[in-house]
């Protein structure tokens, strides 16, 4: 049975993803400083204001000040009209020490043996219907407001950009799950104020259709076979859309954990990622997930698959897994599961050290999803309480890694990308 599927995106600029880079990037800071910290941040943005609060248990600290007016300056909110300045605005922060009773129910005596940061169930979800095993609506939602942030800070083409923004992608598929084409895109931009509504409303429509659009259809496989004059657009279709980002909607770390991961297909445990450390297994739980769900798939094994990991507060080994591969595989889901046991040591050290989660690599995690990113090494530039600065050599996004499949097709003898 045909049927249309949708996800969104929201661009860096958004108050709820200031709030997740603002939030990450002090996690990297103490990272860097103490790869053994236990941090928990959550930030709040509105007018004017930026309240930092959670726990930390560290050797080191940070200037959290410095850390989130820098967030706000390298997005682009530094213009008074925004209502909201990297230099302008206040910081209030209330960040206390990690209580010690979890503390002490995470650590043990053996690291091999740490426990889950906490009580929690994670999926990792892959699928192949793009060159990284991600949904294709979410991709596309993403690459509308990459593009859209390139225009901005260009500063060339479409110069009334401001930094927020948000896209939504409908795909229409056919009876055998495959995409036919873009049945809608809605996009809404934030803009510096026009001379007539009419005006402003038709100069965003035509540039977002005629420069936007273009640049996103060479950056997709067979973009151009999905864009057709079937395709519905709705641009900024309330109307004005001057009055935004933190001035006009408060923002809080881990509201938008949807786009974070799958755009809606899959599942979700429920649990944010942003501003925590990999002890939450919340976070390194549900990148673990992703890793193993996207080498299976890679390897032959379903052409679509669900993983879910469930762990107890202070316990190492997950209480349980669940694999479901959508009746697409010729393997049994059990099967699967008891082999990712197996495969996988799934316990949080394990984790940690697997996909090396004690970088500080967080920061680039926090705006335009944390999965179906390319891995890569980038140098990144810190300052401690002081003021010095530390230079470091940090892999990202570890967990996009197709490293596994030789084990995986050894042990489920998958040869040729076939089951036997």
């Amino acid at each position: 049975m045909a049927y249309l599927f949708t996800s969104e995106s929201v661009s860096e600029g958004h108050p709820d993803k200031i709030s997740d880079q603002i939030s990450d990037s002090i996690l990297d800071h103490f990272l860097a400083f103490d790869p053994d910290a236990k941090v928990a941040i959550e930030t709040l943005v509105t007018t004017g204001q930026i309240i930092l609060a959670g726990e930390v248990n560290s050797k080191t600290w940070v200037n959290v000040q410095k850390i989130a007016r820098a967030i706000l300056r390298k997005i682009g909110y530094n213009k008074n009209e925004y209502r909201f300045n990297a230099d302008s605005c206040g910081v209030l922060s209330s960040i206390q020490e990690q209580s010690l009773d979890l503390l002490e129910g995470i650590q043990k005596s053996k690291k091999e043996e740490q426990g889950s940061g906490d009580q929690c169930f994670v999926f990792g979800y892959a699928v192949k219907e793009t060159e990284n095993y991600m949904p294709l609506s979410l991709e596309i939602s993403h690459h509308i407001l990459r593009e859209l942030s390139f225009l901005r800070n260009e500063g060339e083409k479409m110069t009334y950009l401001r930094p927020d923004a948000k896209s939504q992608v409908t795909l229409k598929y056919s009876n055998d799950n495959i995409p036919v084409h873009i049945h809608t895109i809605v996009i809404s931009t934030q803009h510096d104020e026009f001379d007539t509504k009419e005006r402003m409303h038709k100069r965003i429509v035509d540039d977002i259709k005629n420069i936007l659009i273009p640049r996103v259809m060479n950056n997709i496989k067979n973009g151009k076979k999905l864009f057709t004059d079937k395709t519905k657009y709705y641009i900024n279709s309330t109307g004005k859309f001057v009055t935004g980002g933190p001035h006009g909607d408060t923002g809080v770390t881990g509201r938008k954990i949807i786009v974070d991961t799958y755009g809606g297909r899959g599942s979700h445990g429920g649990g944010a990622f942003s501003g925590k450390d990999p002890s939450k297994m919340d976070r390194a739980g549900a990148y673990a997930a992703r890793h193993i769900a996207k080498n299976l798939v890679a390897s032959g094994i379903s052409d679509e698959l669900l993983i879910q990991i469930a762990y107890a507060a202070g316990i190492s080994a997950p209480i349980g897994i669940f694999v479901n591969t959508y009746g697409k595989s010729k393997i049994d889901n059990e099967n699967i599961a008891l082999n990712v046991k197996k495969i996988f040591d799934l316990r949080p050290y394990a984790i940690e050290k697997r996909l090396k989660l004690r970088q500080p690599m967080y920061e680039e995690t926090s705006v335009y999803g944390h999965m179906g990113r390319t891995p890569k090494k980038v140098d990144k530039y810190f300052l401690d309480i002081e003021g010095k600065q530390k230079k470091q050599k940090v892999e990202l996004f570890t967990w996009e890694k197709l490293d596994y499949l030789s084990i995986i097709k050894d042990i489920f003898h998958i040869s040729k990308n076939r089951y036997f």
